[in-house]
């Protein structure tokens, strides 16, 4: 694929790797409007240059992902090639942005996972408008990361100090791990009740600010739940920004999760014809 544009449109919130200590899933769309998905990206050790913003055009050096069968699924192996072009802003009721992401969107959940389970289609990224939000989830979970990728990490950047002075001024600082799960209750067209799992970099960044702020974990999840339920059901059109996992694709029922939101504001006009 080479030289390729992409329209960031998805960061989820880092996960951790043995091999790659962090990694980043990205996704965005092509020029002509097709879904695309770079991993694995270690984005928080990239030069200050090349760390994208969603909503960002970037210009990356791009290939296919043979270890990963799904049809959107592209890596770079020149992290040093990416380059941050413009923005696409919010401007005339975020226009150019819907022309960009609401090309295919898909309404009935079900027709989307029969759609990922065809090997012949595959399909692993997708944009979904729910029919109506019936709730959003706020659960405990485990605190604390994995103990043995957190060893591994911390034994690798001691291997690197021991050895390159240089290196190891650069302390990895491993990414705070969210508390808790957020997830949407919906139906779609096909009237099936459903609660999915909401996971990006946006969100998880939201719970810490607040959470920094107030120093209450009550009061920052209230406040996530203020913005992506109370406000967006009031204020904004929502869709969904759906992808699959790689391990789940054909194992789960429903291999997707919600890595993102498209939100642009309601439209209020009211025609006098």
């Amino acid at each position: 694929m080479a030289l390729t544009k992409v329209l960031i449109a998805v960061k989820t919130y880092p996960s951790l790797s043995t091999k790659y200590d962090e990694l980043v899933c990205t996704a965005g769309f092509t020029e002509d409007g097709q879904w695309i998905r770079i991993y694995p990206v270690p984005f928080r050790k990239l030069d200050f240059e090349g760390q994208y913003k969603k909503w960002q055009w970037i210009e990356i050096d791009l290939e296919k992902n043979t270890s990963d069968f799904r049809p959107e699924s592209f890596k770079t192996t020149k992290l040093e090639s990416i380059k941050v072009l413009g923005k696409v802003d919010r401007e005339d009721n975020w226009f150019e942005r819907k022309k960009l992401t609401l090309n295919k969107v898909y309404d009935n959940l079900d027709l989307l996972i029969a759609e990922a389970k065809d090997k012949k289609i595959g399909t692993s990224l997708a944009v979904l408008k729910p029919k109506e939000i019936l709730d959003f989830v706020i659960e405990a979970v485990d605190i604390n990361w994995d103990k043995n990728k957190i060893a591994s990490i911390l034994a690798k950047q001691e291997q690197i100090s021991l050895f390159d002075i240089e290196e190891s001024k650069k302390v990895f600082e491993v990414v705070r791990k969210v508390p808790y799960k957020f997830s949407y209750k919906f139906i779609t067209e096909d009237n099936k009740e459903r609660t999915i799992m909401k996971e990006d970099w946006e969100i998880g960044q939201l719970y810490w600010n607040c959470f920094d702020k107030y120093k209450d974990e009550k009061i920052a999840c209230k406040k996530v739940r203020e913005k992506y339920y109370d406000t967006f059901l009031k204020k904004n059109e929502l869709y969904f920004f759906m992808g699959t996992t790689f391990l789940f694709h054909y194992r789960a029922p429903n291999p997707f999760l919600i890595i993102g939101v498209f939100y642009p504001p309601k439209d209020n006009k009211v025609s006098l014809f």
